[in-house]
């Protein structure tokens, strides 16, 4: 079994705590259901978000996740490089999963208006 990084993004449309757990946690949902994964398969998860979004560490959401074993994922939050011009309202996480998978097999999950960041990944079959 290897290791494999997943990347997923989503956009909100206000930086409130809700709204920034609530996004995050329906990016993992569908990061965990397409690539069929539990806690114990996750290593870690680095999430940033940009310089916009600051009202709460989007690594709660993950904590909201059903089961308790995602009490034993490491999480860390980082800011994103502010580069004039990008995506704003962004929450970004790179999750690292133990898996027999090949990285062709993997499924990235880009929701609202993040499908920008990665159409080539987005529009895959």
């Amino acid at each position: 079994m290897g290791v494999r990084a997943i990347r997923g993004a989503i956009t909100v449309e206000k930086d409130t705590r809700e709204e920034v757990i609530s996004a995050t946690k329906l990016m993992l949902e569908e990061i965990i259901a397409r690539n069929e994964l539990a806690a114990e398969d996750i290593a870690s998860m680095l999430f940033t978000t940009t310089e916009d979004v600051n009202s709460v560490f989007p690594a709660q959401a993950a904590r909201l996740l059903e089961g308790e074993d995602w009490a034993y994922v490491p999480l860390m939050c980082m800011r994103e490089i502010p580069v004039p011009g990008s995506l704003p309202m962004c929450v970004r996480v790179i999750m690292h999963v133990n898996t027999d998978k090949s990285a062709k097999e993997i499924q990235h999950v880009f929701l609202r208006d993040a499908v920008k960041l990665r159409p080539d990944l987005t529009n895959r079959s």
